[in-house]
């Protein structure tokens, strides 16, 4: 019993992170109806922003997220003013947001292989090796606070959807641009801010992941592909949604231990993507609308 609720609250941890990394994404695909393929590259380059801020300016990575949601929701203004609002609506600009934003990734990590090689970077804070211990097991104090940003960001990005002008906007966009219009919202202008804020959470999750990974320009591919499993568990579009999922995937990997060896466990998610593909389309909860 000890070593199963170890392994559960291993894998609620697990899964605050996981959330954090995915909230960006289905943000963007839930207004913007655009999968975001920069998404990998915006995690990366934020923990290389962390990197650089704890080396340079002795800034705590934790300490540094308000820079770093700073810094990319300019990051994803950019993109959107130059690139993406020149993308058709619709299906018609599917394959050519896939193209673009990929291009994007791959600009990004190019970029960051020529500043700063391929050398793997790792930040180690004063209580990086400290733990806590809980019902007999003992988890890591970065893990902890990990979950402890991914839970406010979660309530955060809640009360912004539901309480406020803008969310309730956004909101109104995802169900129905062409009525927007008709209303006095001004729906380009919460494409943008929608596109700032998704970029702005991936810069969150960056910082989040150089907190607990080590990593390269590569770095991004997994946690892109992971984000999209979980939007898709949770069923496109919707916020709630990536947290649950992200919970039921961390709870997959975590507990596969038991059914396939510990290298393989990183394929459990992608496993139970197909099945629910092909069993539940619009995700284990449904598609629905942004909330």
């Amino acid at each position: 019993m000890g070593e199963v609720s170890t392994l559960a609250i291993s894998a609620v941890l697990l899964a605050g992170f996981y959330a954090a990394m995915a909230y960006g994404l289905g943000l963007i695909y839930g207004v913007l109806r655009i999968v975001n393929l920069a998404h990998g590259g915006i995690i990366m380059a934020a923990a290389y922003l962390a990197w650089q801020l704890f080396e340079r300016f002795h800034i705590d990575p934790f300490l540094a997220i308000p820079i770093a949601l700073a810094v990319f929701f300019g990051v994803g203004v950019v993109i959107y003013l130059g690139l993406v609002r020149f993308i058709p609506r619709g299906p018609a600009g599917a394959v050519q947001s896939l193209l673009l934003l990929f291009g994007v990734w791959l600009i990004i990590r190019n970029a960051a292989y020529l500043l700063f090689t391929g050398n793997e970077q790792v930040i180690q804070t004063s209580y990086a090796t400290s733990s806590v211990i809980i019902l007999g097991g003992g988890f890591s104090v970065t893990r902890i606070a990990v979950f402890g940003v991914a839970v406010v960001a979660l309530l955060a990005l809640h009360l912004l959807l539901t309480r406020t002008y803008l969310g309730k906007a956004i909101r109104a966009v995802a169900q129905n641009p062409e009525s927007c219009t008709l209303v006095g919202i001004d729906v380009e202008r919460v494409y943008l801010l929608t596109f700032g804020l998704g970029t702005a959470l991936a810069g969150l999750a960056g910082v989040l992941a150089s907190t607990l990974f080590a990593f390269t320009p590569s770095f991004g591919a997994g946690e892109l592909l992971k984000s999209f499993v979980i939007i898709v568990l949770g069923g496109l579009g919707s916020i709630v949604g990536i947290a649950i999922g992200a919970l039921v995937l961390a709870f997959a990997e975590v507990f596969a231990v038991y059914v396939v060896p510990p290298y393989l466990t990183s394929a459990v998610g992608f496993v139970l993507l197909v099945v629910v593909l092909v069993l539940r389309p619009g995700g284990l909860f449904g598609q629905r609308v942004l909330r």
